[in-house]
């Protein structure tokens, strides 16, 4: 298995004159892999959410911030499985890690809709939450690598926004796919192996699809074909780096990286403080059905997908390749979603779904910009590492607190202090994205 895992040796040279056609032929191929086993990967990722209220209904014992525990335990492990992965996926062939990445995160979800002892204990549930987490941490680092190696700096901007709509499009499926379970099983354990089964399929055609670097499969390297290389390029980018010279020369030292992973823990704690609460506060806040819970949570999803384009294009056409006017902007304007869906306490559904696909339109965008910045940073055999690095202070410091953090302020402060707590951070994200307002992504050519 270690040895699918390390990155594939260079093929034969295509002839010059298939260059092109090859290029456009795998670009398009690899793309497709990383979508949609992106994708699939959130088919898994929060069903735990999902199923919240019902564990709450059948298992009283428990609490909100009891079982937020979970929730907190996933956000760390996925976190820290980023990071500690990424650098993995470096120096791995992403056609394989994220293909066993997948199928173990699918195997885990699906054994909570499958044994219902495991809810007989809090531990229990806690411990596999967190597997779950690391496994699936497996899943955006070789979607990274493969953009940096398959994408020249220059193209980055679109490519990147496109694909990360595949959080949105996976992120609102589960909730159609854990509707449809129920359907079919009358059981509310289909939330998890319904999803689960499905990703598991998905993995073959990750598996099918991806290819590792453009070299691997007998092209040049994406900088000579598209002639855009950074301003520092050298042979030596080609180089698989060491652990150290990642960490130490192109991450750790980096003052604009460690800005915008800051801000990276504020923005996901307002993307998660909100879609994962979404089932619970309407249900049991506001006494909605799962049925209609469920239409509001694929609503703030899937109106995240022209939103990260329009954000991924603003930063490279209107902003010139700046990355933090577009961060700014769009937190403003999710600050303005989070204001009116929180001041709709005893207002119509209508209100809580417009509110929560304003939401999820502008908060997706500051996300996949954060990300992007990263790849800019480093050299692309560090991109795994850099991403990660963001990567943990969303989930660890973000995404893990708002986890037990707003069932823990839902419980002593009510649901209006999550609101407020959600709007303040929505300012800090604004904030240290403004510490990067000098960087700009730049490339140049060779001439000749």
């Amino acid at each position: 298995m270690l040895s699918i895992l390390k990155p594939a040796a260079a093929a034969a040279s295509v002839p010059p004159d298939r260059v092109d056609r090859e290029y456009r032929r795998l670009r398009w191929q690899v793309f497709a892999g990383i979508f949609i086993g992106y994708a699939a990967y959130y088919l898994v990722r929060k069903n735990f959410a999902l199923a919240m209220p019902d564990i709450l209904k059948d298992h009283p014992q428990y609490s909100k911030a009891e079982l937020g525990w979970a929730l907190t335990g996933l956000s760390v492990a996925y976190g820290v499985s980023k990071f500690i992965m990424g650098s993995v996926s470096d120096r791995s062939n992403p056609r394989w890690f994220m293909t066993l990445g997948l199928l173990l995160t699918a195997g885990v979800t699906a054994a909570f809709g499958a044994f219902p002892a495991i809810y007989g204990s809090l531990w229990a549930i806690v411990a596999l939450q967190t597997l779950n987490g690391w496994f699936n941490g497996m899943g955006w680092p070789p979607c990274g690598k493969t953009m940096v190696h398959w994408w020249s700096t220059k193209e980055r901007g679109v490519t990147v926004s496109v694909w990360n709509v595949a959080h949105n499009i996976g992120g609102g499926l589960v909730a159609k796919l854990a509707l449809a379970g129920v359907f079919l099983f009358h059981d509310w354990g289909a939330k998890f192996y319904f999803p689960a089964a499905v990703a598991a399929l998905v993995a073959i055609v990750i598996a099918v699809l991806l290819r590792d670097t453009p070299q691997s499969c007998g092209l040049p390297p994406i900088e000579a074909y598209k002639n855009d290389y950074p301003p520092d390029y050298s042979a030596a980018h080609e180089e698989t780096l060491s652990f150290k010279e990642i960490f130490l020369g192109h991450v750790l030292n980096n003052k604009y990286l460690w800005a915008i992973a800051v801000a990276n823990a504020f923005v996901y704690f307002v993307r998660y403080g909100v879609v994962d609460w979404v089932p619970t506060y309407l249900q049991t806040a506001k006494g909605f059905s799962f049925k209609e819970s469920s239409y509001a949570w694929a609503a703030f999803e899937f109106a995240g997908i022209p939103g990260t384009i329009l954000c991924g294009w603003m930063s490279d056409k209107v902003f010139k390749g700046s990355r933090a006017p577009a961060t700014i902007l769009f937190m403003a304007l999710t600050l303005l979603g989070l204001i009116v869906y929180g001041l709709n306490r005893h207002g119509p559904l209508w209100i809580d779904i417009v509110s929560l696909i304003a939401i999820g339109f502008f908060v997706y965008g500051p996300i996949m910009i954060i990300g992007l910045h990263a790849l800019d940073l480093v050299p692309k055999k560090a991109a795994g590492t850099a991403a990660g690095f963001t990567g943990f202070f969303g989930y660890v410091f973000g995404s893990a607190i708002a986890g037990t953090g707003v069932g823990w302020i839902a419980d002593k402060w009510g649901w209006n202090g999550v609101f407020g707590t959600m709007i303040v951070c929505c300012v800090l994200t604004m904030g240290f994205s403004a510490l990067t307002l000098r960087h700009r992504t730049t490339s140049g050519a060779k001439v000749g």
